[in-house]
């Protein structure tokens, strides 16, 4: 097929054709951040303790029937145990006060057999005093996030295939509808079992709206165009829904409300059906040219230019004759692009967990859940425009190793704040949270330019999916926190520095070609392989990068 850029050239770069597309696209990332993380909210455990049933104590036992403990240098009551309720009341019926007659330490403790009472100052309810999902069931709550990010999985894998197969414009709006009537079911669960099926299907169609969406983008809009809406546009929508959940949550502290609400959002996209054109570039593929023509020129129409007699060629559209397939195979034949994978997979996983952990701990730090949220989406918006102006500069190998370090080490130190000093240790939270999001955006480009064109497809696949693993693992990484809240910030904050040292034996791919055969990309790989000769070029790889940078994850995932 003859290159559609120059056929399509006429349309010039920019236009009202172009900034339309642009906008209605980037605002269907939008939903893609009011449902990606909800569950920091709905999944919160607010204080609580044993449930003291209505028995005849005295006010002192009452208050006294809850064991003190000693959690981080401080005294709380439990809130998985309670002084054994017939003992306790005998001794109130007998007259003895605790603490005065009798030493209360030395009584026989039992769980909390009829149920536990949660605290109402911040979430009128949540699933987790829906359905008890505390001390022994505590579990289930990472457990619940982790759902989310296997439907990222499925998604990833099937999505790509569905909008090759029909269309990129109607996988996006089917998505929107599978994502809204997914959160408004899950709204309705009976159960903890049926509200992670649910967060499954979630997590599947809200990637897949994600990775078509960014598809179709890139496959829309021309060269100029197509640049902003891949390294910025669909970032900064997306933050933008990230920002707006915790006012809407802070609005509706019910989770069940909440849930519906948001499903509700996705019922403005519909009217975009009508706008929002599918991609010409697919419709060729599929041979299907009359209908790519009438977009064009449609195009054409509103950006008030004059479209050509003939677009595309007949000679154009025949059919290239078939090339080689590759597979994840082709990856492990070679000792070099082995060792580049397995460096790219602990860099993917590092960096997922790291910024994902963040994510989803927001509801555990000091302050208000709702604000600490709110500043951790943030932190993301002068991470994404940063990184895009650094990345047409700096060297990736450097750029990237310097964001892992900055968002490592600050975790590492935060241990070391005392309790007294909340702010400086939400600061440097959100710092990581930057270093994190900066390292994000900046290994999508960096990884596609180190795959050649034929393998790249396929190792961005594998990346992804060790994205997915590292996001899965991440509500079990803050769920460490439970045993010391130090934990999960040593965790994260040692793999992420010990991923900027395997970093550094990756090859640097600013000012390089962009490699298209797998001969190429051996003889670029400096450290990997001890290959030498590389070959410079005047134009940084950023320009030549076709549209071949991932969606995020996050949520996001290459699809070529």
């Amino acid at each position: 097929m003859g290159d559609y850029d120059e056929d399509t050239a006429f349309l010039g770069q920019t236009g009202p054709y172009f900034w339309t597309t642009f906008f209605l696209l980037n605002t269907i990332f939008v939903s893609t951040g009011f449902n990606g993380l909800y569950i920091v909210f709905v999944g919160a455990a607010p204080k609580h303790h044993c449930l003291i049933p209505d028995v005849n104590l005295t006010d002192e036992w009452r208050d006294a029937i809850i064991p003190v403990t000693i959690v981080d240098d401080a005294e709380v009551q439990s809130q998985c145990s309670r002084y054994k309720l017939d003992v306790v009341r005998n001794l109130s019926t007998e007259g003895l006060v605790p603490g005065r007659d009798v030493n209360i330490t030395n009584l026989e403790q039992e769980r909390c057999l009829d149920g536990w009472t949660y605290s109402k100052d911040i979430y009128q309810s949540t699933i987790v005093t829906e359905w008890d999902l505390v001390c022994d069931n505590q579990w289930k709550v990472p457990f619940a996030s982790s759902t989310l990010f296997v439907g990222y999985l499925v998604g990833s894998l099937i999505s790509g295939q569905l909008s090759d197969r029909y269309g990129r414009k109607k996988v996006v709006f089917i998505s929107l509808g599978a994502q809204c009537l997914s959160v408004l079911l899950q709204s309705f669960s009976h159960s903890w079992r049926m509200f992670c099926i649910m967060f499954l299907f979630v997590g599947a169609s809200q990637i897949s709206i994600y990775i078509s969406a960014f598809v179709l983008g890139t496959e829309v809009l021309s060269k100029t165009m197509r640049v902003l809406f891949t390294t910025l546009g669909a970032f900064l929508f997306y933050c933008i829904g990230y920002m707006t959940l915790p006012w809407i949550a802070y609005g509706i502290r019910e989770w069940r409300t909440l849930l519906a609400v948001l499903s509700a959002t996705s019922v403005v996209y519909i009217p975009l059906w009508w706008f929002i054109p599918e991609s010409p570039r697919w419709l060729i593929t599929q041979g299907r040219v009359e209908e790519a023509e009438p977009i064009v020129r449609d195009a054409a129409r509103r950006n008030k230019v004059e479209a050509p007699a003939i677009i595309f060629k007949e000679s154009e559209l025949q059919e290239m004759s078939p090339s080689r397939t590759y597979t994840m195979l082709d990856i492990l034949k070679s000792k070099n692009i082995r060792c580049i994978t397995l460096m790219c997979l602990i860099l993917w996983m590092a960096i997922n967990i790291g910024y994902f952990g963040l994510s989803l701990n927001t509801s555990n730090l000091s302050g208000n859940p709702f604000m600490n949220c709110f500043l951790s989406a943030t932190a993301e918006v002068p991470a994404y425009v940063v990184s895009t102006w650094l990345l047409k500069k700096c060297p990736r190998r450097v750029l990237l190793s310097s964001f892992l370090v900055i968002g490592g080490g600050v975790l590492l130190l935060i241990q070391f704040i005392p309790d007294t000093l909340q702010h400086v240790a939400l600061a440097l939270e959100m710092t990581g949270k930057f270093g994190f999001t900066m390292a994000f955006s900046i290994v999508y480009i960096y990884t596609a330019e180190i795959y050649p064109t034929v393998l790249r497809n396929v190792g961005m696949g594998m990346c992804s999916s060790a994205a997915r693993i590292g996001s899965i693992t991440a509500p079990y990484v803050i769920y460490l926190g439970t045993y010391n809240k130090v934990l999960p910030y040593i965790l994260m904050g040692s793999l992420t520095i010990a991923s900027s040292v395997v970093n550094l034996f990756l090859p640097e791919t600013l000012h390089k070609d962009l490699p298209e055969t797998v001969e190429q990309m051996q003889e670029c790989q400096g450290v990997c392989s001890g290959a030498k000769k590389e070959k410079h070029v005047e134009n940084g790889a950023m320009g030549n990068l076709p549209i071949q940078h991932e969606a995020k994850s996050d949520v996001q995932t290459l699809t070529l």
